[in-house]
C-alpha cells in the first residue's frame, strides 16, 4: 500500500516559500489499513550552509538579526537556492553576498533536512577553502557582522547554549568530528 494523494490546494504562496493543504490516503502507523489525512506543507526551494575554512583552521560566521525570533544570531553563512539554480553556484553566491570572500575549493559535507515533518527544504552544507577576501554584498535587508572563531571556541559556544542555531551546531559539529 502506499500514499495516494487525492487533493491539493495552493493556500499561500510568498517570496521565500508557499504552503499547500494536501488530502492523502496512506498507511496507518499501527497497522496497513489506509487513513485519509490533511497534511500541510511549507514547500522550499532549498538552501545551501557554508563553513568558510580560513587558512589558520577559524572558521568565519556571520552575525544578523533573524526577525522571526526578535534578536540577533551567529550562525554559519547560508541562504535560499533561487528556483532552478545549482546548489554549488547558489553556495558561491552567498558566501560572496554575506561574508565578501570568495573560494577556490568547495566540498560538499552534509544534505540535512531542518523540519522534515511539514517542511520540504533540503539543506546542503559546504565546506569552502581557499578563501580570499573580497566585498560583501548583502541583500538590502541584511546587516551582517562576519568574524572569524577557532573550532575549539565554536564547540565551547555549543556545549554553553551561546550557538543555538540548528544548521550551525550541525555543520560545525560534523566538521569537527571528520578532523579528530
Amino acid at each position: 500500500m502506499r500514499l495516494q494523494v487525492k487533493k491539493s490546494e495552493r493556500v499561500y504562496r510568498g517570496k521565500v516559500f508557499s504552503v499547500r493543504r494536501d488530502l492523502v490516503r496512506e498507511p496507518h502507523a499501527a497497522g496497513g489499513n489506509l487513513i485519509e489525512v490533511v497534511r500541510e506543507v511549507v514547500d522550499h526551494t532549498g538552501s545551501v550552509v557554508l563553513l568558510p575554512v580560513l587558512p589558520d583552521g577559524r572558521i568565519l560566521l556571520v552575525r544578523q538579526y533573524r526577525y522571526a525570533l526578535r534578536r540577533f544570531l551567529w550562525e554559519l553563512p547560508a541562504g535560499r537556492i533561487e528556483p532552478r539554480e545549482n546548489p554549488l553556484a547558489a553556495a558561491r553566491r552567498e558566501l560572496r553576498e554575506e561574508t565578501g570572500y570568495q573560494a577556490r575549493r568547495w566540498r560538499r559535507l552534509l544534505k540535512l533536512f531542518p523540519t522534515p515533518g511539514f517542511v520540504s527544504e533540503v539543506m546542503i552544507l559546504y565546506e569552502a577553502r581557499g578563501l580570499h577576501r573580497g566585498e560583501a554584498r548583502p541583500e538590502p535587508d541584511e546587516a551582517i557582522h562576519v568574524r572569524a572563531f577557532t573550532v575549539k571556541h565554536l564547540l565551547q559556544r555549543i556545549r554553553q547554549g551561546k550557538l543555538p542555531d540548528a544548521k550551525s551546531v550541525a555543520g560545525i559539529l560534523y566538521y569537527a568530528r571528520s578532523r579528530a
